[in-house]
């Protein structure tokens, strides 16, 4: 592992600023801390959403969209972001894109109505979608060598362990103060980031080009149809005329998309990054994995606090023992790449995070924290420690400089978009599921122990359909991404 003395910073200086080199634990902190921002931004919220729900009395289709409208703006508008990083200069976009998450934080801790906070969460999404591939493409261009490693190692160390993170921090946010502080504590970080990275992270060069505003717009509203269409089969079922609808214009925006994408001279998805074979498997198995693994969280903080009875706190550290055990596996991480390469590290991770969903799925109205959800969340932690770091140094080890921006941008593309997806479908699972166990009991007024039967019924059919993405993730890992010990 390197040590600062020999961690070089590598960035290309700006016109008229200090030859001065930045410290790279600085440039480092200041890349990260957006990141951990960004990165735990829905798991805050989810562990908040009884009591958003109570305070602003929201729907429970209307508690959803906080959710989503977070995710698909970032996802959509990711690819975008990107594109802009390459072309204005990534810190003047990272910092943009720092300041707009953080103003929209202050709005959604100031709402006092559903909309308003749904419009909050898609503002937000939009500043991550600014700043968050141009903070992975300046980990790229600041450091190479085992510096890269290293900086990569406690990146991914953060986006893998930001989930866990945030239900901890949303759990002691909301139990001692208010739901509206999961939006608030962003707000002082965000400041201190905006001001700090003109003075850590030089600018990189201004490279010229044209935004594709219409492969942005027809991405992000068929992703927003298609995760419409889902949600709406879950609660109203597959025949429904909006459910149909909306998935045929799903189909049809994502088609345009990728027929603008061809013929576009400079287009914000470069489908040459899916030529190279590794660096396509990385990206799929990014969009599986996160598919099955966000719906894990929504799911398990509702077993908890509705079925095993724990508050927002407790519900929050029983995630606890997943972030040590993710860290944990993060730090062997670039032990283990020069020794067995990319390929069985990725592997190893995707069969344990295959292995953690599926014992899920055998959750029950009987289960218990200690038998039925701390091993699978090690299992969990364990995988996900082990494949995020290897997954970005595939799709960033063979990118020439000037689409770093565009790769990382499609990296958490996949992330998001496969979160927020897989989340849609995994709620559409769960609400087939439960009717068909509500419709299996006596009509009438249900005991507390029917309906916690029935929710449970439903959560064990979400976790199986999240063992299924993960085993595609694995089929990926096996079968697509190649040897490689470098």
């Amino acid at each position: 592992m390197s040590t600062p003395s020999t961690a070089r910073a590598r960035v290309a200086p700006a016109p008229g600023n200090s030859p001065r080199v930045p410290h790279p634990n600085l440039v480092l902190a200041v890349i990260v801390g957006c990141q951990l921002m960004i990165g735990l931004d829905t798991a805050i919220v989810t562990i908040a959403l009884p009591d958003v729900q109570r305070g602003l009395h929201v729907s429970p289709g209307g508690l959803a969209w906080i959710q989503n409208a977070y995710m698909l703006t970032f996802g959509g508008l990711l690819l975008l972001g990107g594109r802009a990083g390459d072309i204005l200069g990534r810190r003047r976009v990272f910092v943009t894109g720092v300041v707009v998450f953080t103003l929209a934080s202050l709005l959604g801790g100031l709402a006092t109505a559903g909309g308003w906070l749904v419009a909050a969460r898609a503002l937000q999404g939009l500043g991550a979608a600014i700043a968050g591939p141009s903070a992975l493409a300046l980990i790229a261009i600041s450091f190479e060598g085992p510096a890269r490693v290293r900086a990569l190692s406690i990146f991914s160390a953060v986006v893998g362990a930001g989930g866990a993170i945030g239900m901890l921090a949303g759990g002691v946010l909301t139990d001692w103060a208010s739901w509206r502080w999961v939006f608030f504590v962003n707000v002082p970080l965000g400041v201190v980031l905006a001001l700090a990275a003109p003075r850590c992270i030089r600018e990189t060069e201004r490279r010229p080009g044209r935004f594709d505003l219409a492969g942005a717009l027809t991405s992000t509203t068929g992703m927003l149809a298609l995760v419409y269409g889902f949600i709406r089969a879950g609660s109203d079922g597959w025949r429904d005329a909006r459910t149909l609808i909306s998935f045929a214009l799903a189909a049809v925006l994502l088609g345009l998309f990728m027929v603008i994408e061809r013929r576009a001279r400079q287009p914000i998805m470069p489908l040459h990054l899916f030529a190279d074979r590794d660096r396509a498997g990385a990206f799929a198995n990014m969009l599986l994995l996160c598919a099955g693994m966000f719906g894990m969280f929504y799911f398990l903080t509702q077993f908890l606090q509705d079925v095993l009875g724990f508050g927002p706190l407790q519900a929050g550290a029983a995630f606890l023992p997943m972030v040590l055990m993710q860290f944990a596996c993060v730090r062997t991480v670039p032990r283990l790449l020069p020794r067995f390469g990319s390929k069985p590290v990725v592997v190893t991770g995707a069969a344990l995070v295959t292995a953690g969903l599926a014992w899920l799925s055998l959750i029950s109205d009987g289960s218990g924290y200690a038998t039925s959800v701390l091993g699978p969340m090690l299992l969990m932690g364990m995988g996900g420690g082990l494949s995020i770091m290897p997954l970005n140094l595939i799709i960033l080890s063979s990118v020439p400089p000037q689409e770093s921006g565009a790769a990382s941008g499609l990296a958490q593309t996949m992330i998001w978009a496969g979160g927020g997806l897989g989340s849609a479908v995994l709620v559409t699972v769960f609400g087939t599921a439960s009717r068909h166990a509500a419709g299996r009991l006596p009509a009438g007024i249900r005991s507390t122990a029917q309906q916690h039967h029935v929710l449970t019924q439903g959560m064990a059919s979400a976790f199986t359909a999240s063992a299924v993405f993960a085993v595609c993730a694995l089929a990926v890992s096996l079968f697509v991404i190649r040897p490689n010990r470098a």
